[in-house]
């Protein structure tokens, strides 16, 4: 008990300082910006920072290990240059995607806590599959939105040191990135935008709405941009969701009639208890298979699960839910894979 209301307190800490921190945008008013707040695509965005700190506060979240070991898997190739795709999982979003020489890295947190805060916040359960030393050479950064479980200062900036990558971010993250990337190329873009990364191989990077949030404090919500992102090199294309609710599923039926399908969708499937609080910015396993469906995906890879404590769904909920929703389906983990950090998925 004195446990628990000691972590209850430590969360009140973060909730009463966290001001001042992250970024805020400035543009033209769109279809889904009104000068000072972005929103999503349908109905408004319910939830919130400030109700999801209470729900930590005086709520009691399904049993989570403290440490999870992690079989070492192979180092990954330096480059992929025969036609194929290497997709790995590193852990929670982070995900090295190797195609067409290049080395593309999503959400990359290698931090110990989803947390502004050292000594607080989301600690981490299961290590990343590798170090950041042992990555190849990060060619290209795409960072979803601003959530700490996504946007990793520390990270970002040794990964600035180390590689020096093109970053690719939503409306508003830019000047946050730049700052701890300042030997970096870093961009900011909006839904609907497409960036060259290597015309002579056909390589792009499409921008996509996803229904979520941002802020990182409770002063700043909605005011950067979030994203998905379709990675394309020549005939190939990754549908890569970095965090999302389904809502009524037109979102990926629109991404997948718009760029006639994928050969591979990366879905999250954890953090969605309780639904009534979670469910306009996370989705259930069973809604990650309707997305893979919706988006005629051949084949879909399962993240943002057994890293991070932030939902109040147990440890092995979302696996076990996937592997039952899958069963159901008739649909193997050949065709929906639930990795196990450092296993990747190869498309050919």
């Amino acid at each position: 008990m004195v446990n628990i209301m000691i972590k209850r307190f430590c969360w009140l800490l973060v909730f009463l300082v966290l001001s001042g921190c992250g970024s805020t945008y400035q543009g033209p008013i769109t279809n889904h910006f009104d000068g000072k707040a972005f929103k999503n695509p349908g109905p408004p965005k319910s939830s919130s920072v400030t109700g999801y700190l209470w729900l930590r506060l005086t709520s009691n979240q399904g049993a989570w290990p403290a440490t999870v070991s992690v079989t070492q898997e192979p180092a990954p190739p330096a480059s992929v240059k025969d036609g194929t795709a290497r997709v790995t999982y590193i852990g929670h979003a982070t995900i090295l995607i190797q195609m067409a020489g290049i080395n593309i890295l999503t959400d990359p947190v290698w931090s110990q806590r989803a947390s502004p805060f050292s000594f607080v916040g989301p600690k981490r359960v299961s290590p990343p599959s590798t170090s950041l030393q042992a990555l190849p050479k990060i060619d290209v950064v795409l960072i979803s939105h601003d959530h700490y479980d996504h946007l990793d200062i520390d990270t970002l900036a040794q990964l600035n040191k180390m590689h020096r990558p093109r970053v690719i971010v939503p409306l508003g993250n830019a000047a946050l990135v730049r700052g701890v990337m300042p030997d970096s190329q870093v961009t900011e873009h909006d839904w609907g935008d497409q960036v060259a990364i290597d015309n002579a191989n056909n390589i792009k990077i499409h921008i996509e709405p996803m229904l979520h949030g941002s802020g990182r404090s409770p002063f700043n919500q909605m005011s950067t941009l979030w994203a998905a992102y379709v990675i394309e090199a020549g005939k190939t294309k990754i549908y890569h969701v970095g965090d999302t609710g389904y809502g009524d599923g037109s979102l990926f039926r629109a991404a997948g009639q718009k760029h006639g399908g994928f050969d591979l969708a990366i879905l999250p499937i954890g953090a969605y208890e309780p639904a009534s609080f979670m469910a306009d910015s996370h989705m259930r396993p069973i809604d990650a298979l309707r997305a893979m469906i919706d988006s005629q995906s051949k084949r879909a890879m399962a993240h943002h699960f057994e890293t991070f404590q932030l939902g109040f769904e147990s440890f092995e909920a979302p696996r076990k839910e996937l592997e039952e929703a899958l069963l159901s389906n008739k649909i193997s983990t050949q065709i929906f894979a639930i990795p196990k950090p450092g296993q990747f998925v190869l498309i050919r």
